[in-house]
């Protein structure tokens, strides 16, 4: 129950790291003040309904009645999680203020640990939020143990909100209380013992009597408290009835908070913090990301960060491991300085050495070349050194095709002399921080020289305050947060207008794959037109892809600038737009018609979209023999079993043979294969181990995934479906926790079971995520919308979709399931028996 909200640290890898504490920073840690949902589970107005979870009337439960109570519902479940934490935070509370009396004690005599002006300042109002704390708790608990609907406690939030002067004070008061508590440390033995152990206490319940933690990680903790209190007060609101007493109680309590978050953002959010400009004003961060560097003739990846008035480009430093990352500056330009040189102002600059097509592709053949003698050496049992010397080289490789695939330049000049050179794979992105930098330029900057130790510290804010933390190696991008789409997007591009004056006009198309920009598709050049119609058809392959870039362009037939260089786009870009990729709104049989609008440029395209798995309908099965579209009580009765053979068996054969097949249950097996085994289970042939260890292995995964798709209703139930997609908006995490906990519980046991035994497995597939390439995200992709979809009579009530894996709540599902695969091991038997904190029936 103890969340960190918008303090991330990254490890050496890039990946994300909850930090406990931010160390010794010159700024105080920015407190987040929005529900931390998902990206993709936008927090929605109250008063809309058209969300990716149910409306809030929905609450807990099932069928068509929309009453108040299972909102009601949903607020107890609520209540019972944020009670406990408030519990735990009350123990970390308690265990501060426990040295405070001793020390003061000791104060007074001829040799004190501490002065009691040091304590004092350590101190500041711990005990009143203490105090506070444990009325609230005092007053909420007995109300939560004896629910009924009737009861009221908006009045208890509204107290508590009104006491936040007292985290006011703290707040001001927090660097200083670090700074002394580091210097005590340092000069006295006796303090830093007691500070790097204060024992807290365990809830009521748990086995764990105490925990050891520092005075530092303690002394975060009201900060991360302002926030949890706050999230708490939006999820009660989503679900208390608008006539309920409690409702304007919560609203002021809520606008309280968060005009308080406010407030104190102001005064601690690191990127106004981060160092002023010769004019005295803050210096702000705008853009950061990763960019391909031309340095003395070598591709170098730098990482470059846009502040209010300079661009500075930088390199992550090697450090040992265990130690805090830096960035190493290598050069910066003041913007007032920064000019952008035409091509053929550019002599000066180096040409670009461009990577044949033909090269960049046999270098993606290498890499899965080196991943099929990977899994070799790992079926024969190979020596270790083997696999990682191979290994080492797929991530050579990986980088290489990573620095030689952009070639689009990009320069940048100084004035007083020096020019740099960055190469980029899409001309959406040159576009994007040309005009970034061009928008700082209109403002009156001033030329200056950073002093060695500015410069440091400039440099060193860049950790803290960069925005893009991963270098997109092919083996980050399979870990990207949301799924996006795998197919064929067809896409027409049909005409355009706006434009003032005739021009030679043409469009281009980028697509992502996890965040990698690259054109796809070019139209012809449509001559001396302000209309012009290009009508071209397009089928793009998506991989992963979550958005659609069109850029427009007037040709340049000027010789004097064109072949400058080879892949220097020298016509204009009249206008760019992007549009994400909704599969909802793609996927229809029909092509769907769309406007991009850009700079009063209107162009009009249609596109559709077609997936790889194209059907994901439902149709329970006449004969009750089988297995396939039989209820999964049915089968597992029949069978005397707690989990279906045919999951088992699949099962089994998948992590016998299967676990370090590249992209195992995302590759389609062979739909010929998944029917003839289809039938022999139905069948219940005594020929299906035989059959099973010959098969190929992605069938076996496509007949796993098809039973479970084909099951008359989903493995987590129709009637449940509302609540988990309520659960997994929750944003504070012990409700969540509360909650999805819950829900488990309320499945039938031949589903649960089939269920935990399913997780299980997959999470020992994810375990060979290096070899495999399936995370626990991927595989949540691929699963999510299969074990959980709204029932047909709820989806009617949506949009009528092509049906298709990506289906109106598709983001949710994945989220669902993407919980129970990242939740600690849960048991059948634990699940049971622990009814966790105040269970109730859903």
């Amino acid at each position: 129950a103890d969340f960190n909200y918008g303090a991330d640290e990254y490890d050496a890898e890039g990946n994300e790291e909850p930090k406990a504490l931010p160390e010794g920073s010159e700024t105080m840690p920015y407190i987040d003040e929005s529900p931390t949902m998902s990206p993709q589970l936008s927090a929605r107005g109250q008063d809309s309904g058209d969300g990716v979870s149910p409306t809030p009337t929905d609450g807990l439960g099932t069928g068509g009645e929309r009453d108040a109570g299972k909102g009601l519902e949903m607020r107890k479940l609520v209540l019972s999680g944020f009670l406990a934490s408030e519990e735990i935070y009350i123990n970390q509370l308690e265990a501060l203020l426990l040295p405070m009396k001793p020390l003061k004690a000791t104060a007074t005599t001829s040799q004190p640990v501490l002065t009691l002006q040091q304590i004092e300042t350590i101190f500041y109002k711990i005990q009143d939020i203490y105090e506070i704390h444990k009325e609230f708790y005092d007053s909420l608990c007995p109300k939560v143990q004896q629910w009924d609907s009737n009861i009221t406690m908006g009045h208890l939030f509204q107290k508590l909100a009104s006491q936040l002067g007292v985290y006011k004070a703290f707040v001001d008061n927090y660097k200083i209380a670090l700074e002394t508590a580091e210097k005590c440390s340092q000069s006295n033995y006796q303090f830093q013992k007691i500070s790097e152990e204060l024992k807290v206490k365990g809830p009521k319940d748990s086995k764990e009597s105490h925990t050891s933690v520092t005075m530092e990680a303690l002394l975060y903790k009201p900060i991360d408290r302002v926030t949890r209190s706050t999230l708490v007060l939006h999820d009660l609101l989503k679900h208390t009835p608008s006539d309920h007493p409690d409702y304007p109680l919560l609203q002021d309590a809520l606008r309280i908070s968060q005009n308080f978050l406010s407030s104190i953002n102001e005064d601690i959010d690191p990127r106004r913090t981060a160092v002023t400009t010769p004019k005295g004003e803050t210096r702000q961060l705008v853009k950061d990301g990763f960019l391909v560097e031309l340095s003395e003739g070598s591709r170098k990846l730098r990482h470059v960060f846009l502040f209010t008035d300079v661009l500075l480009c930088a390199k992550l430093k090697k450090t040992a491991v265990g130690k805090h990352q830096q960035y190493d500056c290598k050069w910066y330009v003041p913007l007032a300085d920064l000019v952008f040189p035409s091509p053929e102002e550019s002599e000066h600059c180096p040409q670009v050495h461009v990577i044949p097509d033909h090269e960049l592709e046999d270098m993606k053949m290498k890499i899965s070349a080196i991943k099929s003698e990977v899994q070799k050496e790992k079926a024969n049992k190979g020596q270790s050194r083997a696999i990682e010397r191979l290994k080492k080289k797929m991530f050579e490789n990986e980088f290489w095709l990573l620095l030689h695939s952009p070639a689009i330049p990009f320069r940048i000049h100084n004035r007083n002399g020096k020019s740099y050179l960055f190469l980029l794979s899409s001309d959406y992105e040159r576009s994007e921080w040309r005009e970034a930098i061009q928008k700082l330029q209109k403002k009156d900057l001033q030329a200056f020289v950073l002093s060695s130790v500015e410069l440091q510290v400039l440099t060193g804010s860049c950790f803290k305050l960069r925005t893009v933390h991963n270098i997109p190696v092919t083996s980050n991008k399979d870990d990207d947060e949301s799924p996006g789409l795998y197919g064929f997007l067809h896409v027409i591009v049909h005409s355009a207008k706006g434009f003032k004056q005739s021009a030679n006009l043409y469009c281009t198309l980028e697509v992502d794959s996890f965040g990698y920009f690259v054109s796809k598709a070019k139209t012809r050049v449509f001559r001396d037109t302000t209309e012009p119609q290009w009508n071209e058809e397009f089928e793009i392959e998506l991989e992963g892809s979550q958005s659609l870039r069109i850029l427009c362009y007037e040709k340049c037939y000027d010789k004097t600038k064109i072949n400058k260089d080879n892949n220097e786009i020298v016509d204009k870009i009249m206008g760019k737009g992007q549009i994400q990729l909704d599969p909802q709104a793609v996927q229809t049989k029909n092509w769907h018609m769309d406007v991009i609008e850009m700079n009063g440029i209107k162009v009009e395209f249609s596109m559709k979209f077609t997936s790889r798995d194209m059907s994901l309908k439902r149709t329970p099965s006449k004969k009750q023999t089988g297995v396939f579209g039989v209820k999964i009580s049915v089968v597992t009765k029949r069978e005397r079993s707690k989990v279906p053979y045919i999951v088992r068996q699949c099962v089994e054969e998948v992590e016998k043979r299967g676990i370090e097949e590249v992209g195992i249950y995302r590759i389609s097996g062979v739909a010929t294969d998944i029917q003839a085994l289809k039938a022999v289970f139905d069948a219940n042939n005594k020929d299906i181990l035989v059959m099973l260890s010959d098969m190929d292995i992605n069938a076996i995964a496509g007949t796993l995934k098809l039973y479970f798709r084909e099951l008359p209703e989903p493995l987590l139930t129709d009637r449940l479906y509302p609540a988990f997609m309520e659960g997994i908006a929750l944003s504070d995490p012990a409700a969540k926790e509360n909650c999805m906990m819950h829900l488990l519980r309320s499945l039938p046991d031949p589903n649960l079971i089939t269920f935990l035994f399913l997780l299980e497995h997959l999470k020992r597939v994810a375990e060979k995520e290096p070899i495999n390439k399936m995370s626990l995200h991927n595989l949540a992709t691929v699963f999510g919308p299969t074990l959980l979809r709204p029932s047909e009579g709820e989806s009617k009530g949506h949009l009528t979709l092509a049906s298709d894996i990506w289906s109106h709540d598709v983001m949710a599902q994945v989220q669902v399931l993407l919980y129970y695969l990242q939740h600690p091991p849960i048991s059948f038997p634990e699940l049971k028996r622990n009814t966790l904190y105040f269970s109730t029936d859903v």
